[in-house]
């Protein structure tokens, strides 16, 4: 994606919407928020979060505290704190924004189980493996329940799961969560798929951290060539500092 292209697009409809529309106007704030998503795209976190918390409070005004709008402003503006590491901040809107989705929403809605699992993750990030995994235990049996073993979503949360199991050191646990899920994604998805190369790539990570070598070895020309292909995968997601971590790796 050309972002500055991108960006200059994006601030343009906002002067002709706010000009013709109105600064409050909904339209106007639908595409204040692109703008915000498009800068966290980008690296520009304390812009995006700027731009996020702009939003979110004229939504507040507009909307209310509780219109799922809002509640989408309130998750985007703690993901972009959490990528500035206020994790402080970011945990307390994450608590936040999940008691009103619980509230306005329901304990088993989609939006509800992504808010406790970016709550999870939060967790998990700041060392607090214990909550971390508790709540990731939750959200995937919700999401089981919810929208079935097999979707994305729920694949999400096994694979955050494990890598929350893998951070106590319970590697036996963290291993058999993650070949179900890599079985699971290959299956939906495909062998290709960017989600089964990484679930792959987590997999081959907590056998190594047990000593366990893979089928094919280290340096072998085929497992190297899936290193290079994960992070091409993980480059075209976004993911540059993990892209460049495997791309490192590789060479």
């Amino acid at each position: 994606m050309a972002f500055p292209a991108v960006q200059r697009g994006f601030c343009t409809t906002i002067k002709l919407k706010e000009t013709v529309l109105g600064k409050d106007h909904l339209d106007t704030l639908t595409s204040m928020n692109n703008l915000a998503i498009a800068l966290k795209e980008q690296g520009k976190y304390a812009e995006a979060a700027a731009m996020h918390l702009k939003t979110m409070q004229l939504r507040e005004m507009m909307l209310g505290k509780d219109h799922p709008d809002t509640l989408g402003g309130m998750n985007n503006l703690t993901v972009a704190l959490e990528k500035q590491e206020k994790y402080a901040e970011a945990e307390a809107m994450h608590q936040q924004t999940l008691k009103l989705r619980e509230t306005v929403l329901g304990k088993d809605h989609p939006d509800t189980l992504t808010s406790m699992n970016n709550l999870a993750i939060l967790l998990r990030l700041q060392g607090k493996y214990a909550e971390a995994e508790a709540m990731h235990r939750q959200t995937l049996q919700l999401r089981e329940t919810v929208l079935g073993k097999d979707h994305p979503d729920t694949l999400d949360s096994m694979n955050n799961l494990a890598v929350t199991l893998e951070k106590q050191g319970k590697y036996t646990e963290a291993e058999a969560m993650h070949l179900q899920t890599m079985h699971l994604i290959e299956a939906a998805l495909g062998k290709d798929h960017p989600d089964t190369l990484t679930s792959m790539n987590n997999l081959a990570v907590t056998l190594e951290k047990q000593g366990k070598e893979t089928v094919l070895g280290k340096d072998h020309s085929d497992t190297l060539g899936s290193m290079n292909n994960l992070a091409v995968a993980l480059e075209e997601q976004g993911k540059y500092a993990e892209a460049e971590a495997m791309h490192q790796r590789a060479l």
